[in-house]
């Protein structure tokens, strides 16, 4: 285990490790957890087996929820991004079979946002086309399951939230209605939009909380948390992966820097 992080500022930190393996954060530590998990659809990532038989898929689950559950506070909350079912190599019921694990562990369950992806264009898997013989049903969205550990009521951290008026009414209305995130412009096989973790962040969190994604990937969560004042911390096995987190960090922060610069002119002009 690396115990130098990859990459840190005075509120982030990126470390390259497995999770699974990862012992620098303690117990009892984190306010909120945003991830999207590998979904074992065979997706070509550098450092992980993404297709494996369905049964070790959840064993692998069960294991890294556990840690999770652990690292959360009392009053910790846990958004995980998930499908609502697959039908690569047989269809599977992701979704209700992850919350049952979750709530096996000591998760409780809050309520479920269903993410509307607006990706019907991209359907290719029709099963049996214009006939009953094995039509596939395919649901356009993706599930954003909010879960929490002891107590939903939260006590702890600094009490000030920034979220608005309408981003308070639009988004407890469980539908969120965003695209997802461009492949190809990330350099990710599966990244998502930072809408996704703005979202929870604003409407679960205070600012100052402490933010965890053991899932890193290309660091999208970590950048939510750094145009929100959250603490972030995240955790990649795959160290390209950690690169790009980093190389979009440090870009975001160019630019932040860039716009304070040029309001600051302003100002004096």
């Amino acid at each position: 285990m690396n115990e130098i992080p990859y990459f840190q500022t005075n509120e982030i930190k990126i470390y390259n490790d497995d999770f699974l393996n990862f012992n620098l954060i303690e117990d009892k530590s984190i306010d909120l957890i945003v991830t999207s998990p590998p979904y074992n659809l065979d997706v070509k990532y550098n450092s992980y087996d993404d297709k494996m038989p369905y049964y070790i898929y959840l064993e692998f689950t069960q294991k890294w929820l556990e840690k999770a559950y652990k690292l959360l506070k009392d009053d910790g909350r846990f958004c995980l991004n998930i499908p609502l079912d697959k039908n690569k190599d047989g269809q599977q019921s992701i979704y209700a079979d992850i919350v049952t694990i979750a709530k096996k562990i000591g998760f409780n369950y809050h309520s479920t946002i269903v993410w509307n992806e607006q990706n019907i264009s991209r359907r290719t898997a029709w099963g049996s086309w214009l006939s009953a013989s094995s039509p596939y049903v395919i649901a356009p969205v993706e599930m954003i399951v909010v879960l929490y550990k002891k107590n939903w009521k939260k006590l702890s951290g600094s009490k000030k939230s920034d979220i608005l008026k309408k981003e308070f009414i639009e988004w407890t209305n469980g539908v969120w209605t965003f695209v997802g995130e461009s492949k190809r412009r990330i350099n990710h096989p599966a990244p998502f939009p930072i809408e996704l973790p703005r979202r929870c962040i604003k409407l679960f969190t205070f600012v100052g909380d402490v933010v965890l994604d053991p899932f890193l990937g290309s660091g999208t969560t970590l950048m939510a948390c750094s145009l929100t004042g959250r603490k972030g911390i995240g955790v990649e096995i795959d160290e390209n992966y950690c690169e790009i987190a980093k190389q979009r960090l440090i870009d975001k922060g160019k630019i932040n820097q860039l716009t304070f610069e040029i309001s600051s002119q302003e100002m004096e002009i």
